[in-house]
């Protein structure tokens, strides 16, 4: 039951012994039997490649992959996924991804465009990495591309492949740089358009995310382990925090946390209408180690006290 559990996560390492560690993109190359054109950054046709086996893998670089057809090479889980065309998966370094084909050879579709943090150290790109929350989403968060959307990837790839092919010069790093900070607001872009068109999804995950924040205050929790907390909410969802947060964002312009910290203002002016229980009870009840804090935050939140909220009703 704990494997199970701990494999419901890409960022878990789940079985440790048979996941492949690569540290560097030479490495990954050699693996691949890839010439290396760039030892920070690549581009990798696996149309282009032999079968090779498949294996779980942790890597300590960025990648990125564009899945070109239907396939069963990445794991969300203990489910594996069939991809559409055009399907972007983004994984940052330290995570874990793919399957195990049992010795099997298979042939790879697609590309990866993969990159080394040293490669973006002292860049505007390096400064800026976290702000691409796309790279901790999980594997069935996965960007699914338009056919112009595909064109403008595609072209954005062409542009990296071409500076890697090109003799190393003074201008190199600074365009490969621009190119995949350019790729990767082109991510945020899309993402966000896929956030739109999927608006009624999105509503029901909404209506989830507010029964997940009811429970939750309606039972014994808040007094024994504090407030939910972003993630908590996020894995009851089976999503990945950064992509409920960036959701909610989109839909309703609130972070993830300003709508717990909402949700438990409604329940606190709940409360507060029973004159029976002191405001100190109240705090604890919702998780607050000191009731001062809950002062200060529902005054915050409301530009009332508890005691003054309560005499206005």
């Amino acid at each position: 039951m704990l494997d199970a559990y701990l494999c419901t996560r890409k960022h878990y390492l789940c079985y440790m012994s048979d996941i492949v560690r690569i540290n560097s993109v030479t490495e990954y190359n050699n693996m691949l039997g890839q010439e290396t054109l760039h030892p920070l950054v690549g581009i990798i046709d696996f149309s282009k490649l032999q079968p090779f086996e498949f294996k779980k893998t942790q890597i300590n670089f960025y990648a990125i992959f564009l899945k070109d057809i239907k396939c069963g090479d990445i794991i969300y889980g203990i489910n594996n996924y069939d991809y559409e065309e055009g399907t972007l998966i983004f994984i940052s370094p330290g995570q874990v991804y793919g399957i195990d084909s049992k010795g099997e050879k298979r042939q790879a579709a697609g590309y990866a465009v993969v990159f080394h943090p040293d490669f973006i150290h002292g860049t505007s790109l390096g400064k800026n990495i976290k702000d691409y929350t796309f790279f901790s989403y999980e594997v069935n968060e996965a960007l699914h591309l338009s056919a112009r959307e595909r064109e403008v990837i595609d072209d954005t790839i062409e542009k990296i492949r071409y500076e890697l092919e090109h003799p190393i010069d003074s201008h190199s790093k600074t365009l490969i740089v621009s190119y995949l900070e350019l790729f990767l607001n082109y991510g945020k872009r899309f993402y966000e358009r896929q956030f739109n068109t999927r608006s009624h999804v999105n509503k029901d995950l909404l209506t989830r995310f507010e029964k997940v924040l009811d429970e939750y205050f309606s039972s014994e929790k808040p007094a024994e382990n504090g407030f939910p907390t972003v993630k908590y909410c996020a894995e009851r969802l089976y999503l990945s925090p950064n992509y409920l947060g960036d959701l909610l964002k989109k839909e309703t312009g609130k972070s993830a946390l300003e709508h717990i910290q909402l949700k438990l203002i409604d329940v606190a002016k709940e409360k507060i209408f029973d004159s029976g229980k002191s405001i100190s009870d109240i705090a604890y009840e919702l998780g607050f180690k000191y009731p001062q804090h809950f002062t200060r935050m529902f005054k915050k939140n409301t530009g009332y006290s508890p005691n003054e909220f309560r005499s206005m009703n």
